[in-house]
């Protein structure tokens, strides 16, 4: 009889407004958290075939330009090395980057938090 009424109407979204502040941190550290996972190993994935580092490392005792000689094996042997140096250095700072990403994912609503608190003080 009352399904229409302004003052029920307004208790259901009251309630629902309430439900969803206090299941917020539950997704936030949960499903929210494996979102942010899954974006961030994406994007990994995507460097490190943007930098190509999975062949760099499986051709590494390949020659380069069909030199079969000693000095164009040594050569290249030595160009792949630096090259997978430089490119593990990349994806390592990438590897920092993304957890310092995730440490902010998980911190951030206790920051939140804290800083309301000293703002109301």
């Amino acid at each position: 009889m009352f399904r229409h009424n302004f003052l029920v109407i307004s208790f259901k979204i009251i309630l629902q407004i309430l439900g969803e502040i206090i299941y917020f941190p539950v997704w936030w550290y949960s499903v929210g958290f494996v979102r942010c996972g899954r974006v961030i190993i994406r994007f990994f994935l995507d460097q490190e075939a943007a930098l190509g580092f999975r062949v760099w490392v499986t051709n590494l005792f390949v020659p380069m330009y069909g030199q079969q000689d000693f000095a164009g094996r040594i050569i290249s042997l030595v160009m792949r090395l630096v090259q997978i140096v430089f490119r593990g250095l990349f994806l390592f700072l990438w590897i920092l980057v993304l957890l310092g990403i995730m440490a902010l994912w998980l911190f951030f609503p206790i920051m939140l938090i804290i800083i309301t608190f000293f703002q109301l003080l």
